[in-house]
Protein backbone atom coordinates (compact mmCIF):
# COMPACT_ATOMS: atom_id res chain seq x y z
CA UNK A 1 0.00 0.00 0.00
CA UNK A 2 2.95 2.54 0.77
CA UNK A 3 4.28 1.71 -2.92
CA UNK A 4 4.15 4.69 -5.71
CA UNK A 5 3.19 3.04 -8.95
CA UNK A 6 6.05 5.55 -10.26
CA UNK A 7 8.19 7.81 -8.82
CA UNK A 8 10.07 10.71 -10.14
CA UNK A 9 12.82 13.43 -8.51
CA UNK A 10 10.97 16.39 -8.98
CA UNK A 11 7.36 16.95 -10.49
CA UNK A 12 8.85 19.04 -13.49
CA UNK A 13 10.19 15.88 -14.87
CA UNK A 14 7.01 14.56 -15.43
CA UNK A 15 6.01 14.70 -19.05
CA UNK A 16 2.83 14.72 -20.64
CA UNK A 17 4.25 11.74 -23.04
CA UNK A 18 4.98 9.64 -20.03
CA UNK A 19 1.55 10.11 -18.63
CA UNK A 20 -0.04 9.71 -22.19
CA UNK A 21 1.79 6.47 -22.93
CA UNK A 22 -0.05 5.53 -19.65
CA UNK A 23 -3.49 6.25 -20.58
CA UNK A 24 -3.22 9.12 -18.18
CA UNK A 25 -5.73 12.01 -18.96
CA UNK A 26 -5.96 13.58 -15.60
CA UNK A 27 -3.39 14.69 -12.71
CA UNK A 28 -4.36 15.30 -8.89
CA UNK A 29 -1.38 17.44 -7.71
CA UNK A 30 -0.79 18.11 -3.75
CA UNK A 31 0.64 21.86 -3.26
CA UNK A 32 3.28 21.22 -0.33
CA UNK A 33 6.87 19.87 -1.69
CA UNK A 34 4.63 19.07 -4.80
CA UNK A 35 4.56 22.43 -6.44
CA UNK A 36 6.39 24.45 -3.64
CA UNK A 37 7.45 24.60 -0.43
CA UNK A 38 5.80 24.64 2.92
CA UNK A 39 3.56 27.27 3.00
CA UNK A 40 4.80 29.16 -0.12
CA UNK A 41 2.07 31.40 -1.96
CA UNK A 42 4.39 31.11 -5.01
CA UNK A 43 4.76 27.67 -7.59
CA UNK A 44 8.83 26.91 -7.48
CA UNK A 45 10.86 27.39 -10.28
CA UNK A 46 9.34 25.98 -13.62
CA UNK A 47 5.91 24.86 -12.14
CA UNK A 48 4.37 27.23 -13.96
CA UNK A 49 6.03 26.44 -17.12
CA UNK A 50 4.86 22.58 -16.46
CA UNK A 51 1.41 23.37 -16.10
CA UNK A 52 1.15 25.32 -18.97
CA UNK A 53 2.70 22.33 -20.75
CA UNK A 54 0.34 20.05 -19.81
CA UNK A 55 -2.60 21.66 -20.07
CA UNK A 56 -1.79 22.56 -23.82
CA UNK A 57 -1.12 18.76 -24.01
CA UNK A 58 -4.50 18.20 -23.15
CA UNK A 59 -3.71 17.03 -19.49
CA UNK A 60 -6.60 18.23 -17.00
CA UNK A 61 -5.56 19.23 -13.57
CA UNK A 62 -7.15 19.30 -10.27
CA UNK A 63 -5.21 20.60 -6.90
CA UNK A 64 -6.25 18.29 -4.12
CA UNK A 65 -5.01 18.94 -0.43
CA UNK A 66 -5.34 18.51 3.21
CA UNK A 67 -5.11 22.08 3.49
CA UNK A 68 -7.74 24.44 4.27
CA UNK A 69 -8.91 26.74 1.51
CA UNK A 70 -7.37 29.78 2.92
CA UNK A 71 -4.02 28.01 1.74
CA UNK A 72 -5.36 26.77 -1.47
CA UNK A 73 -7.22 29.24 -2.75
CA UNK A 74 -5.01 32.23 -3.04
CA UNK A 75 -2.31 29.27 -5.00
CA UNK A 76 -4.40 27.36 -7.20
CA UNK A 77 -6.55 30.83 -8.20
CA UNK A 78 -3.44 32.65 -10.21
CA UNK A 79 -2.35 29.30 -11.47
CA UNK A 80 -6.36 28.83 -12.93
CA UNK A 81 -6.46 25.27 -11.13
CA UNK A 82 -9.40 23.83 -9.51
CA UNK A 83 -9.03 22.82 -6.10
CA UNK A 84 -10.43 20.43 -3.34
CA UNK A 85 -9.48 21.32 0.66
CA UNK A 86 -9.74 19.95 3.48
CA UNK A 87 -9.60 16.43 1.31
CA UNK A 88 -8.73 14.46 4.46
CA UNK A 89 -5.96 12.46 2.40
CA UNK A 90 -5.16 9.04 2.70
CA UNK A 91 -9.21 8.87 2.22
CA UNK A 92 -10.40 8.14 -0.84
CA UNK A 93 -13.17 11.48 -0.50
CA UNK A 94 -10.73 14.33 -1.99
CA UNK A 95 -9.54 12.35 -4.84
CA UNK A 96 -13.42 11.15 -5.87
CA UNK A 97 -14.63 15.00 -5.74
CA UNK A 98 -11.55 15.73 -7.84
CA UNK A 99 -11.85 12.93 -10.64
CA UNK A 100 -15.53 13.80 -10.69
CA UNK A 101 -14.82 17.67 -11.20
CA UNK A 102 -12.43 16.56 -14.13
CA UNK A 103 -15.05 14.08 -15.97
CA UNK A 104 -12.38 11.20 -15.42
CA UNK A 105 -12.59 7.91 -14.29
CA UNK A 106 -9.85 5.97 -12.21
CA UNK A 107 -7.93 4.91 -14.77
CA UNK A 108 -7.83 7.93 -16.66
CA UNK A 109 -6.35 9.79 -13.35
CA UNK A 110 -2.70 9.48 -11.16
CA UNK A 111 -2.08 11.60 -8.07
CA UNK A 112 1.41 13.36 -7.53
CA UNK A 113 2.72 14.00 -4.28
CA UNK A 114 5.56 13.76 -2.07
CA UNK A 115 4.18 11.88 0.91
CA UNK A 116 4.13 8.07 1.08
CA UNK A 117 0.99 8.20 3.93
CA UNK A 118 -1.08 10.89 2.22
CA UNK A 119 -0.76 11.20 -1.28
CA UNK A 120 0.11 7.86 -2.28
CA UNK A 121 -1.65 5.54 0.81
CA UNK A 122 -4.63 8.04 -0.92
CA UNK A 123 -4.47 7.18 -4.76
CA UNK A 124 -3.73 3.55 -3.71
CA UNK A 125 -7.27 3.60 -1.94
CA UNK A 126 -8.65 5.70 -4.78
CA UNK A 127 -7.54 2.91 -7.05
CA UNK A 128 -5.54 5.56 -9.25
CA UNK A 129 -1.93 5.47 -10.78
CA UNK A 130 0.31 7.37 -7.54
CA UNK A 131 3.01 9.14 -8.72
CA UNK A 132 5.42 9.64 -5.58
CA UNK A 133 7.93 12.96 -6.18
CA UNK A 134 11.16 13.51 -3.89
CA UNK A 135 10.02 16.58 -1.28
CA UNK A 136 11.11 19.82 -2.33
CA UNK A 137 13.11 20.93 0.83
CA UNK A 138 13.33 19.21 4.48
CA UNK A 139 10.05 20.83 6.36
CA UNK A 140 11.12 23.31 9.17
CA UNK A 141 10.65 22.30 12.96
CA UNK A 142 7.66 23.66 13.45
CA UNK A 143 6.24 20.82 10.90
CA UNK A 144 6.75 18.41 13.67
CA UNK A 145 4.13 15.59 12.41
CA UNK A 146 5.38 15.98 9.08
CA UNK A 147 8.82 15.40 9.87
CA UNK A 148 8.06 12.51 12.54
CA UNK A 149 6.23 10.82 9.13
CA UNK A 150 9.22 11.31 6.72
CA UNK A 151 11.34 8.87 9.48
CA UNK A 152 8.68 6.06 9.37
CA UNK A 153 8.66 6.56 5.37
CA UNK A 154 12.07 6.19 4.87
CA UNK A 155 12.22 2.25 4.61
CA UNK A 156 9.51 2.41 1.92
CA UNK A 157 11.13 5.42 -0.39
CA UNK A 158 11.40 4.45 -3.61
CA UNK A 159 14.96 3.45 -4.99
CA UNK A 160 14.89 4.02 -8.87
CA UNK A 161 13.50 7.42 -10.46
CA UNK A 162 12.23 7.95 -13.83
CA UNK A 163 14.72 10.00 -15.26
CA UNK A 164 13.19 12.60 -17.63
Amino acid sequence: MTEADFAFRKTVDITPGFLKNHGIKGLILDVDNTLTTHDNPVPAEGITEWLENMRSSGIKLIIVSNNHPERVKPFADPLGLDFVSDSGKPLRKGYTAAMKKMGLTEKETAAVGDQLFTDIWGANFAHITSIYVKPMELEGRHKKFIRFKRVLEKPFLPHEYIKP
